[in-house]
């Protein structure tokens, strides 16, 4: 069930279709264990989903820093389904740094992008992915450079998993996220949303006219043609997976990690006493 906390998002934010789908897969589909999910965020709008998530478990963390929180909880147990949420703001900007290095590790965690084109907890700035010639209150003569484009990015990084979907495709939304999570590695899907109070040129409806999907055809295991797909936006914004690919995470690979034992359980029976630290602080030679 969602948490009984109100609710502060604007009348038609895209955060609400985008809760009801995490629910639906929560609490109704029972496609997560809730006992056994976690989900994380930084600050911005898309960080209150930790609060309105009931029963699951929640971390919100610094702006920004949603990926280094959700990657030291996968690590100290890796058998917990981590899922981020963040907004273009908390992740490409102050967070973009964390992302590459994400994706260069492949951990395994799924990170929802909220993908508003604007700042929306502090009152619509520009963001990363604001397009060009956008006039907003501090870019009041437009945005004068081009909007980064995440999902070409992450596949130049190499990441694998990238889709996009949009709110105003509910049905669409949710099997991306279950592919997204269902992948094995750090995924990330872009979630085009509505902001209705800062950015109301792109509505819903304005969504359906300038989507569309990725033809059925279209091989997700080509990189170079997925990069292609993902940059060419000169008819319409294209939904659907871009690429995918089997890869070890990094949790499982690494030469601490124990793929059967998690961190969290080696340490209920590891006792560090006044023998160990004797001998580490005068080892033998």
């Amino acid at each position: 069930m969602l948490a009984k906390e109100k609710r502060t998002w604007c009348p038609g934010c895209g955060n609400f279709p985008i809760l009801m789908a995490v629910d639906e897969l929560m609490n109704r589909e029972k496609f997560l264990d809730i006992r056994n999910t976690v989900v994380v965020s930084g600050i911005g709008q898309a960080a209150k989903f930790p609060h309105h998530l009931s029963p699951c478990n929640g971390f919100a963390g610094l702006h920004g820093r949603s990926i280094p929180n959700a990657t030291g909880i996968k690590i100290a147990n890796h058998k917990l389904e981590v899922i981020l949420f963040s907004g273009d703001g908390d992740l490409l900007a102050e967070g973009g740094n964390h992302m590459i290095h994400a994706i260069r590790r492949n951990i395994n965690i799924t990170c929802f992008l909220h993908d508003n084109q604007v700042y929306g907890l502090t009152k619509g700035q520009a963001s990363p992915t604001t397009w060009k010639n956008k006039k907003t209150k501090i870019q009041y003569h437009g945005v004068q450079y081009q909007p980064l484009n995440p999902i070409p990015m992450a596949l130049a990084l190499g990441i694998t998993f990238a889709a996009r979907t949009s709110v105003s495709e509910p049905g669409h939304m949710k099997e991306m996220m279950k592919a997204a999570i269902s992948h094995r590695g750090f995924s990330l899907l872009q979630i085009m949303q509505t902001c209705p109070s800062y950015n109301r040129e792109r509505t819903i409806k304005w969504y359906r006219d300038h989507t569309g999907f990725i033809q059925e055809n279209h091989n997700t295991g080509n990189r170079m043609q997925a990069i292609r797909l993902a940059s060419d936006d000169s008819e319409k914004i294209l939904l659907g997976i871009f690429y995918e690919s089997e890869g070890t995470p990094y949790e499982l690979t690494h030469p601490v990690m124990d793929p059967d034992v998690s961190l969290v359980e080696k340490s209920r029976t590891f006792h560090f006493g006044k023998d160990q630290l004797t001998e580490l602080l005068n080892p033998s030679d």
